[in-house]
């Protein structure tokens, strides 16, 4: 099996997932598109929260695909086949368990869906089966998913992206003909979980055929010590994931309860452009990973530091100029795929903008976290976030509706792990002080703002057509910030070394090609 060099192995996994996710973005508008003309909103907002529901049970995963991930970088550098299929062997039992405990949890949530879904919805399905159909989309993955890690580990994420947006653009284009053709819910649903079934055990098998040593059974089986070891790292990544879900997963259940099912759909439209964004940008973080680990393993403090602050730099920049984009375009948007019946007040784009910024600009430091193994670091205050989202989202849900349920996200991070979490890596991962990543934080923000106020100011003079506002804002909205943060940074070392970088790295692909 050819090897490659860690810059091409992160370039490789970075391409495939920015190229995969365009087309796979592309085909999903389409499909949504046609969803929400064919079908009414309640769907959407049947989806969305039942989707908040299974992340919710998906806490039974306890960040184990993490650990896993983090205790293959040095038995991979060492080659050593038997502590790998050790860990994997390790690794299969612990998913099968999972399994079982979010199929027992999932079936205990089912008799009180009445009681989140106060209203019932305007739907000829029966609202039980479809939750059926989404547990049991959930369940099954955890028996064929975790040699994933295995992969992401190897430096070769770009085999489980592919092989995930060949799997997601088919579905997508199986949905399109059959929702035409039958406009029914439940078979659009169906080919939903055949695709994912057959996606994970194509990358199942990948993984397999790839490293056939990983299905040893008889591999030395894992000290107690090793054992104990990846238990206080689980324990760890399952505080932090308790709190993430209660953050990120609890939103739409509020949303339910105070406004109604219609409310998520209508949500759901502005929260689509954020994610698809969002996950656009984290194919670049994952193609790094793997690489990000194996420079973490093998190099200085200085080395590692200098890498982080251009990590940090792309993420701003990145982050940035997609916030900008979501608070200001997101409406228009909205307005020309769905129609302007599903535009919803200016506040709504503006705090979910914020929100995208906020846990955006933590991808450097939760990578650096990851990969330097700093999982226990955090794991009893990242706790409060959930709790105080909850109890926020209860407040101001009543006092505000979206809004406040979407504010509340804001104010408990703000409280919680924005601040935590970067000190934890540069207090003891990088060993330096935190106040550096503090200053530059607030440059950051401090840039951002004056610009997103400029790019607002400029835009609420189109008056135009709709099409022509969404084009014209999208320019402006490209043009403003990326000339302003050139201006700012083009010389810091941090850009420098990236600009040097991508030009090795084309250089080198010129050579190549000729």
């Amino acid at each position: 099996m050819k090897k490659f060099s860690r810059t091409e192995y992160s370039l490789l996994n970075m391409v495939t997932g920015i190229v995969g996710y365009g087309v796979n973005t592309v085909v999903g508008f389409v499909c949504r598109i046609l969803f929400v003309r064919i079908l009414s909103a309640e769907y959407l907002g049947i989806s969305g929260l039942f989707t908040n529901i299974l992340s919710m049970l998906s806490l039974a995963e306890l960040g184990i695909s993490s650990a896993i991930t983090f205790a293959l970088y040095k038995p991979i550098a060492q080659e050593d086949e038997n502590k790998i299929a050790s860990i994997m062997q390790f690794y299969r039992k612990a998913y099968i368990v999972i399994g079982i405990i979010v199929a027992i949890a999932g079936m205990i949530i089912f008799p009180f869906l009445n009681v989140i879904i106060t209203k019932k919805p305007d739907i000829k399905e029966n609202i039980n089966l479809i939750y059926l159909l989404f547990l049991f989309n959930t369940v099954i993955s955890y028996f064929f998913s975790y040699r994933q890690s295995l992969l992401t580990a190897m430096q070769r994420q770009y085999i489980v992206t592919g092989y995930n947006y060949i799997s997601t653009i088919i579905q997508s284009v199986l949905q399109i003909i059959f929702l035409v053709i039958t406009k029914e819910y439940l078979v659009y649903l169906i080919i939903q979980i055949i695709s994912g079934v057959l996606y994970n055990i194509w990358v199942s098998n990948k993984a397999a055929k790839d490293y056939p040593y990983i299905k040893n059974k008889n591999a030395t089986k894992l000290s107690h010590n090793e054992k104990w070891d990846l238990f206080k790292n689980i324990k760890a990544l399952a505080i932090n994931k308790v709190s993430g879900v209660l953050v990120n997963s609890t939103d739409n259940i509020a949303i339910t309860y105070f406004s109604g099912l219609s409310s998520v759909g209508f949500a759901s439209n502005y929260t689509l452009f954020s994610s698809t964004i969002d996950k656009l940008i984290t194919q670049l973080f994952n193609g790094l990973t793997g690489s990000v680990g194996n420079l973490n393993a093998s190099s200085d403090d200085d080395t590692k530091y200098q890498f982080f602050k251009a990590l940090n730099l792309s993420n701003f920049w990145l982050y940035g100029w997609a916030a900008i984009g979501i608070a200001v375009v997101s409406s228009d948007l909205v307005a020309w795929f769905y129609g302007k019946n599903y535009v919803m007040k200016v506040e709504i784009p503006l705090i979910l903008a914020l929100n995208f910024y906020s846990i955006g600009m933590l991808h450097a430091v939760y990578t650096y976290k990851s990969t330097l193994g700093l999982f226990r670091y955090g794991q009893y205050l990242l706790f409060f976030t959930g709790i105080i989202n909850l109890i926020l989202d209860v407040l101001l849900g009543r006092i505000w509706g979206i809004f406040g349920i979407y504010f509340a996200t804001l104010v408990a991070r703000i409280l919680t792990n924005l601040w935590y979490e970067p000190y934890a890596v540069f207090r003891y991962g990088l060993k330096k002080s935190p106040l550096l990543y503090l200053k530059r934080y607030v440059a950051f923000l401090g840039i951002l703002l004056a610009t997103g106020g400029l790019c607002y100011f400029l835009c609420s003079f189109c008056n135009f057509s709709i099409i022509t506002n969404v084009f014209v804002k999208i320019i402006i909205c490209s043009i403003i910030p990326n000339g302003v943060f050139y201006i700012c940074f083009r010389k810091t070392k941090e850009f420098l070394y990236l600009h040097d970088s991508l030009k090795r790295i084309f250089i080198k692909y010129l050579r190549k090609t000729r």
